[in-house]
């Protein structure tokens, strides 16, 4: 047997951080079981469903890594074959035909509330003779669903879970518009599909009762089902924007690393001892579904962010630069251009030791690309002095007979604070805050020789004029 896992999302809003770790989490289970991983776009509901919300799905898993093994099924395209398999039912005996009005609906849901029952239906035309139909009433077609006994979900992260066969009712698979309902949609869907495990958040599995039975009407063998618990934020609370960025792509623009959100994710309800950093080749090697959890997991973005900082400084530094000129392009206050790229990109080691995020480096790297003159945060701006400045035109000599790589540069700023029998603090402050306009960045030598001497000594005559 080939495993074969879906993510199934609704084009009906953005690609959630729960929808992100569901799509995660089937992606593995395939790939270390030599399988293939599918995609269904469930877009049945045509008037919330949009190409831009169908769109940000299908980006929102490419960033992160998670590429489908063949092009995604639309849940629309298919409605012919859900109700091909509704009469199918109808014709077997396991499906009828009920004529219910809306005014009988709503009245008989009004008359289970005030009697204190859950609100389901009586299953009036279960047994009628449809010679008795009303005219003009097109019929919903329905489930005749077992009322005796249990339906059991043997399911693979809950365990077994059993619902009494006499609380379930006959659900509607194909309303009287023609157009299937979700639950049957879903279970045609998957079974064509050749699906052998559907992994989904453990809101769906009050849903599996009603589809077993679709599945053993049908006398189709049924999937594994593995239900994983939902993502709460640190209050427990079930997870919001309140909390944060709850779209994937959110992420992305905050400035986190697609490897660290899937790393993260990964460890959000699954545990392989006190393993924390995972690469994805090592996350296929050992991810299975007996790791994961029943409780809710909480998300902690500082621990993501921590993360974030470790992928971060072992990513490359040329796709680091390249992401963050990228993000200070859309800047209208910097000179982006070759120079300013071979700046980020010469100084990029240094800068990315300090930072937890692409959008930090960014902000860090700014300086790089501003032009003349520089603003200057006010602790910086203390830091020039006349004294100050009267010493960057002295040292601006010093460092221009200087072969202007790191080495020569410290070498130089130390030769010049015994000179003058100053702390080397006492020359690298001011000039850092004339390179810079900060009091902070990576170390002043690595920073010079970035900038290159033409650019340094034009810094420092910007402030010592």
């Amino acid at each position: 047997m080939t495993v074969r896992t879906r993510f199934a999302p609704s084009p009906t809003g953005l690609l959630h951080i729960g929808g992100a770790r569901t799509a995660l989490f089937n992606e593995l289970f395939a790939r270390h079981h030599a399988g293939e991983f599918l995609l269904r776009i469930e877009d049945t509901d045509r008037e919330r469903s949009t190409e831009a919300a169908t769109q940000v799905i299908l980006d929102g898993l490419d960033w992160l890594g998670l590429r489908p093994d063949a092009a995604p099924v639309f849940q629309s395209t298919r409605q012919a074959r859900h109700a091909e398999v509704a009469l199918q039912m109808l014709a077997a005996g396991q499906a009828y035909k009920c004529y219910c009005t809306p005014a009988e609906l709503q009245a008989m849901r009004e008359r289970a509330l005030a009697e204190g029952r859950p609100p389901r239906y009586d299953g009036r035309w279960r047994d009628r003779d449809p010679a008795e139909a009303p005219p003009g009433v097109a019929p919903a077609i329905r489930l005749r669903a077992p009322r005796d006994g249990e339906t059991v979900v043997h399911d693979l992260v809950q365990g077994e879970v059993r619902v009494a066969n006499s609380e379930l009712d006959d659900m509607i698979i194909l309303r009287s518009d023609g157009t299937p309902t979700y639950l049957h949609a879903v279970v045609v869907d998957d079974h064509d599909m050749a699906i052998t495990h559907v992994i989904r958040g453990d809101d769906h599995l009050t849903n599996t009762f009603r589809q077993l039975q679709i599945y053993r009407a049908m006398g189709w063998e049924p999937p594994a089902f593995a239900h994983i618990p939902l993502i709460h934020g640190a209050d427990g609370a079930k997870l919001s924007k309140r909390h944060g960025a709850v779209s994937v792509l959110e992420f992305r623009e905050q400035g986190f690393l697609p490897e660290a959100l899937c790393n993260y994710l990964l460890r959000l309800g699954w545990a392989h001892g006190d393993a924390e950093i995972i690469a994805r080749e090592d996350a296929i090697r050992l991810f299975d579904l007996d790791g994961v959890g029943r409780a809710a997991a909480r998300m902690d973005y500082a621990k993501l962010t921590h993360l974030n900082g470790v992928w971060l400084r072992a990513a490359s530094d040329d796709r680091l630069a390249a992401d963050v000129y990228e993000r200070l392009a859309r800047r209208t206050d910097l000179a982006l251009g070759t120079d300013a790229m071979h700046r980020i990109r010469a100084l990029m080691p240094a800068l990315k030791e300090r930072a937890k995020t692409l959008a930090e480096l960014a902000d860090s790297a700014a300086f790089l690309a501003h032009p003349l003159p520089l603003p200057m945060e006010p602790k910086a701006a203390a830091l020039l002095t006349p004294e100050a400045r009267l010493m960057l035109r002295d040292l601006a000599g010093a460092l221009a007979a200087t072969d202007f790589s790191a080495a020569g540069i410290d070498a130089a700023l130390r030769a010049f604070a015994e000179a003058h029998g100053k702390k080397l603090g006492q020359v690298a402050q001011p000039l850092r805050a004339a390179l810079t306009g900060s009091t902070t960045s990576p170390p002043i030598d690595a920073t010079a020789a970035a900038l290159g001497r033409e650019e340094v000594l034009a810094r420092i005559a910007a402030v010592a004029a």
